[in-house]
């Protein structure tokens, strides 16, 4: 099978130029201007923006928490973020304390490899170091092309390991080449706060966001990049929500230390005021909404190359589910639905707005996580010999953001009514036409899982 893209304006983490693009199976084949090539398809791309099939490096599907699951499950999942440009994407598996990572491995294949329709791999989340788990995380580097490991700052007894733990766990990663990420916010004073806000009658959703203040992810933040500093291991901090947590990283450059920092399409576009509505609930998620001030430090972080990645942190969950904390905060379900509408809205909010540039636009959205995760140049690229992931974009089509056309598993949506401009029209996943006319034309089972590289702190 063979397509030409022809008459696109091409747009990789480096280049803006006019050319074709020739793919022949799954990979990208020719490059070039006015290729004269025979293709089973012919697709014209002129007036639209090309682009690689961009990275959600941080989605959680059919998670198990807070005793539920979240709604998008691998097959739903996978195919909204198709349906936005995201090709690929990184969930997070959870050890369960006290039990092994092969266990949890073989888990979330099973949920995985038969319902995923576009292309998946897993970060390791370990909730319980040991010696026994140490040989694991080799053997998950070395055997498993699983070479990123999650870690948790907060959820005391449930997901949280101690600074002790978090060190020889980056001992063991940093020798074998591999990357700890982590959710960095002080678990020890949110508790504290959460305890006496409800001992004092303090039950909305208000109150999950003032229970987790700016200075627990500061704190948080600036500790984990202390314990990198001291054991030389790469890290990454995912979800960064706001000017403190930044601040915090942008102090070790002094010392020229490099960490890695995502945060998310919600923490750039909205805030901690729509805790004070009725259904406030929706936007219960953790490390919560900030202020305006934030969004506004997260940008400039962008654009000075100390935020690398943007992701969602997709993790929905339905009305009924989020109901379970209608009385108090602390039952809520963390998350919100936001996986198919990233690329739309960092085009619309950043690029249309002049926030970033249109390379910086794919560098965040796809070619840095590919080389942060040890998938590149075979995703995240527009290179010969890589997959052919690729993203035709309308950069003229107005639209609006409603939950009566999105395709995500979740009975509302957090941008209800939002108009954006800028609309993904075409995806192609290794070669195949995944989304096309608004429909999806592959099937659970034909994403791939892609067993990933070392990690390097040179991006």
């Amino acid at each position: 099978m063979s397509i030409l893209i022809k008459n696109g304006r091409v747009i990789t983490a480096s280049d803006d130029c006019q050319a074709d693009i020739f793919i022949e199976n799954e990979t990208i084949r020719a490059i070039g201007k006015d290729l004269d090539m025979v293709a089973d398809e012919t697709i014209d791309a002129s007036g639209k923006l090309v682009f690689p099939g961009c990275i959600d490096p941080h989605v959680h599907l059919d998670m198990p928490f807070m005793g539920t699951y979240s709604s998008d499950d691998y097959e739903t999942g996978t195919r909204a973020a198709l349906f936005g440009g995201t090709t690929s994407v990184i969930e997070f598996i959870l050890q369960t304390q006290g039990d092994t990572l092969h266990n949890a491995l073989k888990t979330w294949q099973e949920k995985s490899i038969p319902k995923a329709v576009g292309d998946f791999g897993y970060h390791m989340a370990v909730t319980d170091f040991n010696d026994d788990v140490a040989k694991e995380v080799v053997q998950m580097i070395e055997e498993e092309g699983i070479s990123s490991f999650k870690t948790f700052m907060a959820y005391k007894g449930a997901l949280m390991i101690d600074d002790g733990q978090m060190v020889q766990l980056m001992k063991v990663v940093k020798k074998h080449g591999g990357i700890v990420t982590v959710h960095a916010t002080n678990g020890d004073m949110i508790d504290s706060l959460i305890s006496k806000n409800l001992e004092a009658g303090n039950t909305k959703p208000l109150y999950h966001y003032l229970s987790q203040p700016e200075v627990t992810e500061a704190e948080a933040s600036g500790r984990f990049c202390d314990m990198l500093n001291y054991t030389g291991c790469p890290g990454y901090i995912v979800h960064m929500t706001c000017e403190g947590a930044l601040n915090a990283v942008r102090k070790r450059t002094q010392r020229n230390q490099k960490v890695f920092v995502e945060t998310c399409t919600q923490y750039l576009m909205i805030d901690a005021s729509l805790y004070e509505q009725e259904d406030g609930a929706k936007w219960v998620m953790s490390p919560p909404l900030r202020e305006k001030k934030d969004q506004e430090a997260l940008w400039s972080g962008i654009n000075q190359g100390i935020v690398q990645v943007v992701g969602t942190d997709h993790c929905p969950f339905t009305l009924e589910q989020k109901a379970m904390g209608k009385d108090n905060f602390a039952k809520i379900p963390n998350g919100h639905p936001a996986i198919e509408h990233r690329i739309e809205f960092m085009y619309s909010e950043g690029v249309r707005k002049g926030k970033i540039s249109l390379n910086k636009f794919v560098e965040v959205c796809s070619t840095n996580a590919a080389k942060i995760f040890g998938m590149y140049p075979k995703k995240g690229a527009i290179g010969i010999g890589s997959d052919a992931d690729i993203v035709i974009f309308d950069p003229n089509k107005e639209h609006t953001i409603s939950v009566d056309t999105h395709h995500m598993n979740c009975d509302y949506s957090g941008y209800e009514g939002w108009k954006v401009t800028g609309k993904t029209e075409t995806v192609l996943l290794r070669g195949k036409v995944a989304i096309s006319n608004n429909e999806c034309h592959l099937n659970p089972g034909d994403g791939k899982f892609i067993p990933r590289g070392k990690s390097s702190m040179v991006i």
